[in-house]
């Protein structure tokens, strides 16, 4: 059973989220919120969007869910959206 958000020091959940990640645009601002998470007892919410127009389900997407279950593991909330917003993101019509 994984443990709390708040029995895992900043540094152990840093190395799980980082474990395996090529680039980190924000590790300053993940490092912050997870101390904020830590300090006061709650944990973070992570959400997640999937394009569902996309032609098919691919490998590549099981890295983004695998992470989402670091996120899990370690006590924080995971929020997968789909729908029309999420369609429409980067969608250059």
């Amino acid at each position: 059973m994984a443990e709390r958000t708040e029995s895992r020091a900043v540094e152990e959940q840093m190395a799980v989220l980082l474990r395996g990640a090529v680039d980190v645009v924000t590790e300053g601002e993940l490092r912050a919120k997870i101390e904020k998470s830590r300090a006061t007892g709650g944990s973070l919410t992570v959400k997640v969007g999937f394009d569902p127009t996309a032609p098919d389900i691919h490998l590549g997407h099981t890295v983004l869910l695998r992470k989402m279950r670091h996120f899990q593991d370690l006590g924080h909330r995971v929020i997968f959206v789909t729908g029309d917003s999420t369609g429409l993101i980067g969608d250059p019509t």
